[in-house]
């Protein structure tokens, strides 16, 4: 009975502000769904830079037109060095080949603009230590060899992509940030609202010895279902977001490289799982604070 008469009474308060209520829900759901974004772009990045790690550290990138005495001199270097693990040499054809498919196979009109004499061969190189100042020290002796004519460090390009990305997660999660502080005061005056609505009524309550407890649980419900419910759409957001990314990346224009960025259903709803305890945390907290504020008890 008394289960009972708590749902009941939290409908109705539902009802009775059902304008603030909605908006305390969307506006939840708004900065949830932020939330999750800026955390699913977080977990893309940081799956993309770890199989962009996995194997080659840094690549030197040789001269077309280098010499075979160049070339010698620069694979002696590599086989004497006892800070490389491994190394392949990927000649002009083979270069060709893989811009092809992993940057425009659905594209021939661009991959004809291109002929394997203007693509660069190359040494992919793994160090024995993958530290950032390891892998400089090595890569930085191959700059000034003759034949070659770059050193591209894939810890450099991972950070660029990082940088940026970070500067767009703090951008998403600020905003998701004020909206969760907005909506938790939006909970907070709604429950506030179905306080003084019912006032008359709660001071019967007490006068009838009804216990702190008995008139606290149906606020404090009424919130936490508003945090629970915005949290809710938030995840459907996420989870149909990442849906129409994999949908993109399935797509036939999109480069082979993206697909780098995938994340995981298993991870989606872990995040998921965040957002609805910060769903309810923030509907609970709001719904306590206007509580113990608002009711003499």
């Amino acid at each position: 009975m008394r289960l009972d008469y708590m749902a009941r009474e939290t409908l109705r308060n539902l009802r009775r502000n059902l304008t603030l209520t909605l908006a305390s829900i969307l506006t939840v759901a708004v900065s949830l769904s932020l939330l999750g974004i800026a955390l699913l772009l977080q977990r893309g990045v940081s799956n993309a830079t770890d199989r962009w790690q996995d194997g080659v550290e840094f690549i030197v990138f040789l001269e077309p037109e280098i010499t075979d005495n160049q070339l010698g001199l620069v694979q002696e270097e590599i086989e004497r060095s006892a800070a490389i693990e491994s190394y392949r040499y990927v000649d002009q054809e083979e270069s060709y080949r893989e811009f092809n498919e992993d940057f425009f196979p659905e594209n021939p009109e661009i991959t004809q603009l291109v002929t394997p004499d203007i693509i660069p061969p190359s040494y992919r190189i793994v160090p024995k230590q993958l530290s950032a100042e390891a892998i400089e020290i090595v890569a930085s002796g191959f700059e000034t060899k003759p034949g070659v004519k770059k050193v591209v460090r894939a810890t450099d390009e991972i950070q660029k992509i990082e940088k940026a990305t970070d500067v767009i997660r703090w951008i998403v999660l600020g905003a998701g940030a004020i909206l969760l502080g907005t909506g938790l005061l939006l909970i907070l005056n709604t429950i506030r609202m179905a306080i003084f609505a019912r006032r008359r009524e709660i001071e019967v309550m007490k006068l009838v010895g009804a216990s702190n407890s008995f008139i606290l649980v149906p606020f404090m419900l009424e919130g936490t279902f508003q945090g629970l419910v915005g949290a809710a759409l938030g995840t459907a957001s996420v989870y149909g977001a990442n849906r129409a990314f994999e949908e993109w990346l399935a797509s036939e224009n999109v480069l082979n490289i993206l697909q780098s960025f995938a994340v995981g259903s298993g991870e989606v709803w872990g995040i998921g799982a965040l957002l609805f305890l910060i769903g309810g945390l923030v509907g609970s907290i709001g719904s306590a604070i206007a509580a113990y504020r608002f009711l003499d008890v």
